[in-house]
């Protein structure tokens, strides 16, 4: 028997309309407008394990924001954030994680430069 965690590289979230329809909470959802600097409360299903670093080599800590529809169907990089806390915790009998994250850098939709490369921010 073991412990089943999952080791997230970016902090995927579901699009703002989960919410407005009533299918997610508001801290599970991408929020409607990214502001740089502004801290935001996530909330994920499942036990998850977050980079947390502010080492200058790994582009202190920051990781991608994305927007995902399941099963790994993740958007490019909405922004880079870095994670400030992440805690674990029993609800209605699973495992979720709730933490909060803090926009550094919102990029353009459009944009198709290369942001990351691995866990290094670029």
């Amino acid at each position: 028997m073991g412990i089943q965690v999952e080791f997230n590289p970016d902090l995927a979230l579901r699009d703002i309309a989960s919410y407005n329809s009533g299918e997610r909470k508001i801290e599970e959802c991408v929020p409607e407008n990214l502001e740089e600097g502004k801290v935001y409360e996530f909330l994920k299903s499942g036990q998850r394990l977050y980079y947390l670093s502010d080492s200058e080599f790994w582009g202190n800590g920051q990781i991608p924001l994305m927007k995902t529809k399941g099963n790994e169907d993740l958007s490019r990089p909405l922004a880079s954030i870095k994670i400030l806390e992440a805690t674990h915790f029993l609800e209605n009998g699973g495992v979720h994680t709730k933490g909060k994250y803090q926009v550094i850098t919102v990029f353009d939709e459009n944009d198709e430069k290369i942001h990351f490369e691995a866990l290094k921010r670029v």
